[in-house]
C-alpha cells in the first residue's frame, strides 16, 4: 500500500457525524490529501483526543504512513500509541527532583526514550522495596527540565505489576537508588482486548 492510500484508509477513522465544534472531520483529512499535503493530513490523526478509539491496525497505518513521509516524530507516536492499546497507559503528573537535589543536572528527552524505574508501592519477596520499569513519554514539553513538571504518559513494561496503581496515587521515578521525582497518578487505562495480540 503507498502513502496516499495509507492515509486514505487512515482518513476513514474520524466521522463527521457528531463533531464537536473544533473537531477533526473526514473532510479536514480528505481536504488535505486532494491537495497532496500529505504531511498535514498525517498530523491530524495525531492530534485526536483520548477519547477516540482508534484501533491498533489503523495507528500501525498511519505509522507506516509517517516512516515512508520520513517523519520521525509522528511515526514514533503512532508506535507509541500502538504499544498504549496493547500494554495499558497511565497518565500522571511529574515533578522532577531540581539539578542540586537530584541525580539528573540536565534535561531528557520527552519522546518514550527514558525508561526509568518506579516505585509503586510493590515489595519484593522479602519485604525490600521492588521497583518496576515504564517508558515515560512528556505531554506537550519536548525536553523536560531538572526541577520542572509536566504531564507524563508511562508505558509499563510488566503492565501486571501496575494493577493496584489507581488515580490519585503517588510513585517516585528512580534512574538509580535515589529519587529523580514524583508523580501523582492522574488516569489508568488498562491494555485493550486486542485480536490475535
Amino acid at each position: 500500500m503507498n502513502v496516499p492510500e495509507l492515509l486514505e484508509s487512515a482518513s476513514l477513522l474520524v466521522s463527521d457525524e457528531g463533531a464537536a465544534e473544533n473537531a477533526i472531520t473526514v473532510s479536514d483529512i480528505w481536504d488535505h490529501l486532494v491537495r497532496d499535503e500529505w504531511e498535514i493530513a498525517l498530523s491530524l490523526p495525531e492530534d485526536l483526543g483520548d477519547d477516540r478509539s482508534i484501533p491498533l491496525d489503523s495507528w500501525g497505518k498511519l505509522a507506516e504512513a509517517a516512516e515512508r513521509l520520513r517523519m520521525e516524530r509522528s511515526a514514533a507516536w503512532c508506535h507509541w500509541r500502538c504499544l498504549e492499546i496493547r500494554h495499558g497507559v497511565i497518565r500522571a503528573q511529574l515533578t522532577l527532583r531540581s539539578a542540586g537535589d537530584g541525580r539528573r543536572t540536565t534535561p531528557f528527552s520527552g519522546a518514550g526514550v527514558l525508561r526509568p524505574m518506579w516505585d509503586i508501592g510493590r515489595l519484593s519477596p522479602t519485604g525490600a522495596r521492588a521497583v518496576s520499569i515504564a517508558a515515560l513519554r512528556v505531554e506537550n514539553t519536548p525536553v523536560p527540565e531538572p526541577g520542572g513538571q509536566a504531564t507524563v504518559r508511562l508505558l509499563p513494561l510488566t503492565p501486571s505489576d501496575w494493577t493496584h496503581v489507581r488515580p490519585g496515587r503517588r510513585i517516585t521515578m528512580h534512574e538509580d537508588r535515589t529519587v529523580a521525582g514524583t508523580a501523582v497518578v492522574l488516569e489508568v487505562r488498562r491494555p485493550a482486548a486486542v485480536p490475535g495480540g
